[in-house]
């Protein structure tokens, strides 16, 4: 045999070998505890979310899925974090609209997301309602587009900062109306729910959650909320559309996201375990709870979902000039 020959047979086996040892890696992935990087501090929203979701993967998986929270800068430490990650399926991220896509826009961050990760799925996605205080002149929310439009800059309205969901979304129902109105940003939306319910302000876009225990005590009234349907979170509150601003949408959402360079039989791995746990009753059930709807979508439709959410937001915070403090 020649030694051209025998160079080539080596080759082949090694390839051979490394191909089989490979399959067999996948086939078994995970063999150690992962873990499961939260963006954001221990309690909220994220966070229950992501005990949940690592219970049910413990349970399938038959390994220990640990919570990693590493919450500061709006989210955006977590995910630098998780792109210092290596490639190998044992640490994932639960990235939101926050540091997945509105900080990148409107700040300088260490990550970048197109190269840095690989979307998987989205697993859950909930709506925001505006509420004003009990006592608001302000019945539905065509009373306060009109107010805004009649006096422009006098009405008020409270976010839980620059940039965050709260203020995309008022800025977003700026340009739709053609209105203008006055920002006062909060360091968070609990702080904003206090003045607005002491008369401060006039209104607020807030996460569902929050605001439901609120409404149902009656101390403050819903208007409408963000998403194309109704929700059991807060019954009978129109939608956008329904309340007299069509085709208004803003969502906030979460979904999971790997390292880049995880191999293609690792992201499927995680992607057929999303399916399963995602549709899970008792995840379905939790997750509403807590005013979302538990999904996993495919891949691609992650993926295109995320191209039409950046097409949305990078336009408005470009035309609007919206940068974090």
């Amino acid at each position: 045999m020649t030694n051209m020959c025998q160079r080539n047979l080596i080759k082949f086996f090694c390839i051979l070998f490394a191909c089989c040892s490979f399959n067999v890696f996948a086939q078994t992935f995970p063999t150690k505890p992962v873990r499961f990087i939260v963006t954001y501090p221990a309690g909220g929203s994220s966070d229950l979310m992501g005990r949940l979701m690592a219970k049910k993967l413990n349970d399938l998986w038959g390994q220990p899925i640990i919570v990693e929270n590493k919450g500061g800068a709006a989210g955006s430490i977590g995910m630098e974090y998780a792109a210092r990650q290596p490639a190998d399926g044992y640490a994932f991220v639960l990235g939101n609209i926050g540091p997945a896509l509105i900080n990148p826009l409107i700040s300088k961050v260490t990550y970048n997301v197109d190269k840095d990760f690989i979307p998987i799925a989205l697993t859950a996605s909930g709506p925001n309602v505006i509420v004003v205080p009990a006592n608001s002149p302000f019945k539905t929310l065509q009373d306060l587009l009109s107010a805004a439009k009649a006096k422009p800059d006098t009405l008020n309205f409270g976010t839980s900062g620059p940039g965050s969901m709260s203020h995309i979304a008022t800025e977003m129902i700026m340009r739709e109306a053609n209105i203008k109105m006055t920002h006062i940003p909060y360091k968070g939306g609990g702080l904003a729910l206090i003045d607005l319910m002491a008369g401060q302000i006039d209104f607020i876009v807030s996460d569902a959650l929050p605001a439901a225990e609120h409404i149902k005590s009656g101390k403050i009234r819903p208007l409408a909320i963000t998403s194309s349907a109704r929700t059991p979170l807060v019954p009978g509150v129109p939608t956008f559309s329904e309340a007299g601003l069509p085709g208004f949408a803003a969502l906030s959402w979460w979904g999971v996201y790997l390292p880049a360079g995880t191999p293609k039989d690792i992201q499927d791995k995680y992607h057929a375990a999303l399916v399963k746990i995602m549709s899970d009753p008792e995840i379905k059930e939790r997750f509403a709870a807590l005013g979302v709807q538990a999904q996993a979508t495919s891949t691609d439709e992650f993926k295109s979902f995320l191209s039409s959410e950046n097409a949305k937001y990078s336009k408005l915070i470009t035309e609007n000039k919206i940068k974090a403090e």
